[in-house]
C-alpha cells in the first residue's frame, strides 16, 4: 500500500521560523515550522536552488496539507546578528532640520540637494530562536511526492538547517517511515512521543497545527482559524500566499505497566443520533410530509422520507424546521454528501440553492451505478443459474 504521508522529526539546540512578521532589524520567530521553511529544508534535500524551486518544485509542493505537532515548544531566545559587515551601503546624509520655517518650497529645494553617501558599517539585526524545541510535521499528498521526498530525506544533495542557517538538527529529519493514514489528525496520533528522561515533565496535551480545508466550494472557515502568510510560490524574489490553519489538543496520558507515553483522541461530546421509533418524531414527520405537499423538495417526486438538517434537537425532541420532505434517492444523495464531507451537527437544507446542482449530480451518479450494477447482475451466470 502506497504511503501518502510523509513526517519530518525537527529537533536541535536551535530553530527559527520566520513568519510574515519577521522583517527588517527585528525577526522573530513563529511557535512552529511554516511551510515557507519545511519547503525550504525539502528543496534542499532535492539539490534545488532558491530561483529555480519556483517553477520546478513549489508548485508540486503547495499541494501537500501539512499539520505540526508541538511536542515540545523550547524556550525563546534572543541573539543579534550584523549584516552586510564590510560591504559598501548606500545611505543618505540628508539630516532633519532644526529650522522651523524649512517647509514647504524651502524643504523641497533641500530634499533635491541632498547628498548621497556610502558607509561601509554593518546594520545590526536583533533574531529570536527557539531553544531545546521538538516538532513532528506531517506531509499529505500524492504517494510518488511522499516516495521521492522521503527518498531525498534519506540522502540530502545539501545540509538540511532548521529554518536559519546556524540551526542544525541533532535528530535524522527522516527518522520516521513513511505511511498511508486518513487524515493528518490520525497521522500525528500514530507516532508515540519520545521522553528523554523518565522524571521529565510532560504536558496534559499536545498542540497541532493542521492545515484547514474547505469541505466545498464556498464553506467559511471556522471562527477558531488562523491565517498564516507562508505559502512560498518564489524564493527568490519572496512571494507567499495565505492559508488558514486551525489549532487541536491531543491529552496525553502515561500506561502504568510499560511507562510508554500515550496519545489520546481528542474529547468528543456524545454524538446526537436520531429516533425513528419515537412516536414524537413519526408526528414531526407526518407534519413536514404535509407542510411540503409530500413531494420532494429536490425533483418534486412523491416524497417517502425526510432530511434531517441539523441534529441538534433528535431523539424526538425534533421540530418541523429541523426536516425536509425527500424521495429516498435525493435522501442516498444528501447522505454521501454529508459523510463526504465530514458533517456533523449541521447537515444539508436541500431547499438551499448552494446545494442543489451538487445534489442533483450525485443524484444522477447513484442511478448510474445502480444501473450498472443491475445489467452485471443479468451478465452474471450465477444469477442466471439461480
Amino acid at each position: 500500500m502506497s504511503a501518502n504521508t510523509l513526517f519530518l522529526r525537527l529537533e536541535g539546540p536551535l530553530q527559527s521560523w520566520g513568519g510574515h512578521e519577521a522583517k527588517f532589524s527585528i525577526r522573530r520567530t513563529s511557535d512552529a515550522p511554516t511551510k515557507s521553511g519545511v519547503f525550504g529544508l525539502l528543496c534542499a534535500a532535492l539539490g534545488i536552488g532558491r530561483v529555480e524551486a519556483g517553477e520546478s518544485c513549489l508548485p508540486e509542493l503547495a499541494n501537500l496539507r501539512m499539520g505540526v505537532r508541538i511536542d515540545r515548544l523550547g524556550v525563546r531566545w534572543w541573539d543579534y546578528h550584523t549584516v552586510n559587515a564590510g560591504i559598501p551601503m548606500l545611505k543618505s546624509g540628508l539630516e532633519a532640520s532644526e529650522d522651523l520655517s524649512d517647509v514647504g518650497k524651502a524643504r523641497a529645494d533641500r530634499l533635491l540637494k541632498k547628498e548621497l553617501s556610502f558607509d561601509k558599517r554593518g546594520l545590526l539585526s536583533r533574531r529570536e530562536y527557539l531553544a531545546d524545541a521538538s516538532f513532528l510535521v506531517a506531509l499529505q499528498g500524492e504517494p510518488s511526492t511522499v516516495q521521492k521526498l522521503a527518498e531525498a530525506l534519506q540522502k540530502p544533495v545539501w545540509t538540511l538547517y532548521l529554518g536559519r542557517k546556524t540551526c542544525t538538527p541533532s535528530r535524522p529529519v527522516g527518522e520516521h517511515t513513511p505511511g498511508k493514514y486518513a487524515s493528518l489528525e490520525e497521522a500525528l496520533l500514530a507516532i508515540p512521543v519520545q521522553v528523554r528522561d523518565k522524571h521529565e515533565t510532560l504536558p496534559q496535551s499536545l498542540q497541532c497545527v493542521l492545515d484547514w480545508i474547505p469541505a466545498y466550494d464556498g464553506e467559511p472557515a471556522p471562527d477558531c482559524a488562523e491565517i498564516h502568510y507562508d505559502l512560498p510560490m518564489s524564493f527568490d524574489p519572496p512571494r507567499h500566499l495565505p492559508r488558514f490553519v486551525i489549532r487541536r489538543e491531543l491529552p496525553l496520558s502515561v500506561d502504568i505497566e510499560t511507562q510508554q507515553v500515550i496519545i489520546g483522541r481528542p474529547w468528543r461530546p456524545a454524538r446526537s443520533r436520531a429516533d425513528y421509533t419515537n412516536t414524537q418524531y413519526k408526528r414531526v414527520r407526518a407534519e413536514r410530509l404535509v407542510m411540503d405537499v409530500g413531494l420532494c423538495m429536490v425533483c418534486k417526486a412523491p416524497a417517502t422520507t425526510v432530511q434531517h438538517v441539523n441534529y441538534r434537537r433528535t431523539g424526538g425532541r425534533e421540530e418541523p424546521e429541523d426536516l425536509r420532505a425527500l424521495c429516498r434517492l435525493c435522501h442516498d444523495a444528501c447522505t454521501m454528501l454529508e459523510y463526504g464531507s465530514g458533517m456533523t451537527m449541521d447537515r444539508i437544507d436541500p431547499c438551499d440553492p448552494a446545494w442543489r446542482n451538487r445534489i442533483i449530480s450525485k443524484r444522477n451518479e447513484i442511478i448510474e451505478f445502480r444501473s450498472l450494477e443491475q445489467r452485471r447482475r443479468k451478465l452474471d451466470p450465477k444469477e442466471e443459474n439461480g
